[in-house]
């Protein structure tokens, strides 16, 4: 499967632009069956050797903007959560597939919801930050019979440097494409950034009801952790595959 050729800059112009910020990747290894039973048709899981990832990826959303306005304070500043996975469709496109993103701006989860498909939810969310130390929560609306929260404590450690193509954090981290779907079929997103400049990180404490509000098991086990300060974003339209 061709992991690189994604990475480099689509043609056209941006369709927005964005900076993210912050970012702790937790991944939990999950039986493919459980996955592939959550996806559209057309899609299959993309697994490392074999085995497949659900990640839950808190981080800080700053500078969202359309490619003709400036960012709007107050508007295009927030934090977001996603829970995800990786998926491809008959070997091309090796993608992310959100299974749910919450993010602390009423605005944006309705943009997203309409403009690009994905299962946006409001929620009310915090990180703190003090030197190396980092405390994250984050509390879903209207989450109903099942509760949809985090919380994470973790300090982030030595700079490792860029994902080195073929490795299991490459696989992980280096993404730049999205499926979501639409009445009548599959859409495709890309994005553009440097590669992550990618952190380890200690994780001291973690509750989280993500993966099981989105119709996931449980997550069993440690997670595999990365963290990155951030990369600035290009973003592009969405287009049918």
């Amino acid at each position: 499967m061709d992991r690189l050729t994604p990475i480099q800059r689509p043609d056209g112009r941006p369709a927005g632009f964005q900076r993210w910020r912050n970012l702790l990747f937790l991944h939990w290894e999950m039986p493919v069956a459980a996955i592939q039973a959550l996806l559209p048709p057309g899609l299959t899981v993309d697994t490392f050797e074999g085995r497949a990832y659900v990640g839950v990826v808190p981080f800080t959303m700053r500078d969202v903007s359309p490619w003709w306005a400036p960012s709007v304070p107050g508007v295009s500043n927030f934090h977001e959560l996603n829970v995800r996975t990786y998926v491809h469709r008959e070997g091309e496109h090796p993608a992310v597939w959100f299974f749910s993103l919450d993010a602390a701006a009423t605005i944006a989860v309705l943009l997203a919801r309409i403009g690009w498909s994905l299962p946006y939810f409001r929620a009310s969310m915090e990180m703190d930050i003090d030197g190396y130390d980092v405390h994250y929560t984050s509390k879903r609306w209207f989450a109903g019979q099942q509760a949809a929260n985090f919380e994470a404590r973790y300090r982030i450690g030595r700079p490792i440097g860029n994902a080195v193509a073929g490795t299991f954090e490459h696989f992980l981290a280096e993404r730049y494409l999205l499926i979501s779907a639409r009445e009548g079929g599959l859409m495709l997103g890309q994005v553009h950034h440097r590669p992550y400049p990618l952190h380890e990180a200690e994780v001291s404490e973690l509750s989280e009801s993500m993966a099981v509000a989105a119709g996931l098991p449980a997550p069993v086990g440690a997670p595999h952790v990365l963290c990155s300060p951030g990369v600035d974003v290009d973003v592009y339209a969405l287009r049918p595959i």
